[in-house]
């Protein structure tokens, strides 16, 4: 395309693509699937807030609602890693970088029993929608994810005393209810075409 420096492209001139936006767009679709099964009546008419927070954040905590807080992100090497897609032109785009997202949800609330009782709540809007949709995710970041492609979401295993780690370096021991969660197998895409003539990687045998 005419203007355009070779190896890049305009993402939202082909097709939707799962991005380096993807893991801000993820954190923001969980919480906002949350948000999207609240009614201020099942919890005594208390407002609830849903927030991203960074490790700061829980100095200064809400007085009810959720936080998300994103501790880890690891490559995911369970399967080869997956081949780029092709743009409408036919050039292809460099391979995909498959990653695990590690979070915590946080409950809080004023008193121990709004806590508990988000806390439970929270766990079971999550068992109830363990798959963000396409459409889900189209609507929460347009032009971020594929038009078939959806973000599992599921328990994680955190041991007691790497939790406990984690708040005492975030919030100096002032210990809240949190469930440890991971989004698996999110794959981003790169912008960037693979170069004509690049050398092979792999070569398949024909028997």
């Amino acid at each position: 395309m005419p203007g355009r420096s070779k190896g890049y492209h305009n993402f939202s001139e082909v097709f939707r693509m799962a991005d380096y936006r993807v893991i801000k767009a993820i954190t923001e679709a969980v919480l906002q699937m949350l948000r999207s099964n609240y009614t201020p009546e099942d919890f005594d008419n208390n407002e609830l807030e849903f927030k991203v927070y960074l490790a700061h954040d829980f100095s200064q905590h809400m007085d009810a609602g959720v936080s998300l807080f994103l501790y880890r992100i690891l490559f995911n090497g369970s399967h080869r890693t997956p081949g780029g897609h092709y743009d409408i032109e036919g050039r292809h785009f460099k391979t995909q970088l498959p990653v695990d997202l590690f979070f915590l949800l946080t409950a809080w609330g004023k008193d121990a029993s709004l806590q508990h009782t988000i806390a439970g709540w929270m766990m079971r809007a999550l068992e109830d929608n363990p798959i963000l949709t396409a459409g889900f995710l189209h609507g929460v970041a347009p032009g971020v994810f594929h038009d078939d492609e959806n973000v599992e979401i599921t328990l994680a295993e955190l041991k007691t005393e790497d939790l406990l780690r984690l708040w005492e370096v975030t919030a100096q021991n002032e210990y809240q209810i949190s469930v440890p969660y991971f989004a698996r197998n999110v794959k981003i895409e790169s912008t960037q075409f693979l170069s004509e003539g690049e050398p092979i990687q792999e070569r398949i045998l024909k028997v």
